[in-house]
């Protein structure tokens, strides 16, 4: 029996579980009551119509579950942005979803959640593949405008990226199944196709009671702008739908009779699962995130038969590069080896820690990967690049702009899994969401800041004690502690991976099973848009 393991196990199955509870609350939405609410009109909700919608027995990668978790909860909260986004398959083909939550402020929409509708748009468009909208919203929530309605990634953006969108040929189709008012109107008429539910969908640029006042007319929704008004008076939407299920099946038969677009073509065989059993994954990551473990036990539960190709294997220890398949897909891999490893100059460099070797390495096998089209993953667990002045004489900072260029130029399609620390500059080099990875996930263990909690901690107590004493003020070693501990529980509370994902920093948080999914369906999609820009990395440090 290995202690430590069975220790390590029960502290990640634990962490899995918190995450698999917190998302069946998130599930709920807007609660039961307001479910019953939405049933009681006739209408599904947003999680029933997507399941609905897509086929039977596949997979759907939710994309922002946690966006808003915490946030606005002054206003009673807003449950994962108030709209349900993610990646399946209508009829085989895949597809973006979006479906605005009317059980949450009936679909308003929050700062966050327009922020998280961009990012559906932004895999639509990076990926070429078709998206759906399932529109139920009240339109923008107005105490609130200020941060949804003027500035360039707000509100006024979709209706930009509908218009881009069709002209790049990107498939858009819309179904209004509720509300739709106001600017939102545009969405669903300025997508392919418009379908609109009868009795419950209804779509304006202004409401009965905003007629009323504007220019005294008084008149109901339905007779405004209700199904009847717009398939058979203003020819506004192309199709009328009795309910919420023939309309996503009028969107099933649409999808059924779409025409194929080039493909990127990347290479994939059979997929095969690893030899070694992912199970113990859990057992690996060690629950003290301070102590050493071995990255390459972990891939090689990650990738197909467990089979690992180490590109330069003896050189820059610190990053671990080489080429897998994952399902089936070819990966070029680069990941942050987090035990202490011992250079043939002799030089120990501690795990996770990126040097001028590692970084030279992995540079060159990035550019490698762009030369031989083979998507990268990205694997952090980086507490950042190594400081002192043996290496900024060696060059450090040279090293890892070579590396950060590389990166960021790439032409491949990118994909970063955060399983441990990521902090820093060793966040930008490993491909953080300011480098457009085309899916970022975390692991429940993962944490996202600057620098660790307690280094963190210790500079931000030295800087307010400081200012105290600027003002003459002395602080006792008692409220120093108590001080230190307030600081450190809310920056801990900041480099949660719930923190990061409810303000989209990171598309998600996944079980560390769910990992081949995600990047295996992120690189089927990315498959769907060929590579057009070719790589260049312009000056580079040498």
């Amino acid at each position: 029996m290995d202690i430590e393991f069975n220790k390590n196990e029960d502290s990640l199955k634990q962490l899995s579980f918190q995450l698999k509870s917190k998302l069946n609350k998130i599930y709920l939405g807007g609660g039961e009551k307001r479910i019953a609410k939405e049933h009681a009109k006739g209408k599904m909700t947003a999680r029933e119509r997507i399941d609905y919608l897509l086929d039977e027995g596949t997979e759907f990668l939710e994309v922002g579950a946690f966006a808003g978790d915490g946030m606005y909860e002054e206003v009673g909260g807003c449950p994962s942005g108030g709209v349900v986004t993610g990646i399946g398959y209508i009829k085989g083909r895949q597809c973006v979803v979006v479906a605005n939550d009317a059980t949450v402020k009936a679909g308003a929409w929050f700062p966050i959640t327009a922020k998280k509708n961009l990012r559906a748009q932004e895999i639509s468009i990076e990926n070429k593949i078709p998206i759906v909208y399932l529109v139920d919203s009240a339109g923008v929530f107005l105490p609130m405008q200020d941060e949804i309605f003027p500035d360039k990634e707000h509100f006024g953006r979709m209706f930009r990226n509908n218009a881009v969108m069709s002209s790049m040929g990107i498939v858009q189709i819309a179904a209004i199944m509720g509300s739709c008012v106001a600017g939102g109107a545009y969405l669903p008429i300025m997508s392919d196709e418009a379908l609109i539910v009868e009795g419950t969908g209804s779509v304006f640029l202004g409401g009965s009671y905003l007629v009323k006042s504007a220019i005294g007319e008084t008149i109901d929704n339905e007779t405004l702008g209700g199904a009847a008004t717009h398939c058979e008076i203003s020819g506004v939407t192309d199709y009328k739908c009795k309910d919420d299920k023939e309309a996503l099946d009028h969107i099933r038969t649409i999808f059924d009779k779409l025409g194929d677009n080039p493909k990127a073509g990347f290479s994939r065989v059979e997929p095969a699962a690893p030899k070694l059993d992912e199970k113990e994954i859990y057992g690996m990551l060690p629950a003290d995130r301070t102590k050493p473990y071995d990255m390459m036990d972990i891939i090689n539960r990650l990738v197909d038969n467990s089979e690992f190709e180490p590109y330069k294997e003896l050189y820059g220890q610190t990053l671990i590069c080489g080429l897998a398949r994952i399902d089936g897909w070819a990966v070029g891999i680069v990941a942050n080896q987090r035990k202490i490893v011992k250079s043939k100059k002799g030089e120990m460099q501690m795990g996770g820690v990126i040097y001028s070797d590692s970084a030279d390495k992995a540079a060159r096998f990035i550019m490698n990967c762009n030369q031989k089209k083979i998507p990268l993953v990205f694997l952090h667990d980086v507490s950042g690049f190594m400081v002192g002045s043996k290496s900024e004489h060696g060059g450090i900072i040279k090293d890892g702009a070579k590396m950060v260029n590389a990166m960021a130029n790439s032409v491949v399609p990118k994909f970063t899994v955060i399983l441990g620390n990521s902090y820093g500059a060793g966040n930008y080099a490993m491909c953080g969401k300011a480098y457009d990875p085309r899916l970022i996930y975390a692991w429940p263990t993962a944490q996202l800041a600057v620098m660790s909690g307690a280094a963190a901690a210790n500079t931000l107590l030295q800087i307010q004690v400081s200012a105290l004493k600027s003002k003459g003020e002395e602080i006792t070693p008692e409220a120093e502690k108590e001080l230190l501990e307030r600081i450190t529980a809310k920056y801990n509370e900041e480099l949660s991976p719930y923190y990061a994902a409810a303000r989209l920093w990171i598309d998600g948080i996944i079980d560390p099973l769910e990992t081949r999914k995600a990047i295996s369906m992120g690189i089927e999609a990315a498959n769907h848009a060929p590579i057009e820009k070719p790589y260049n990395v312009g000056v580079i440090q040498t």
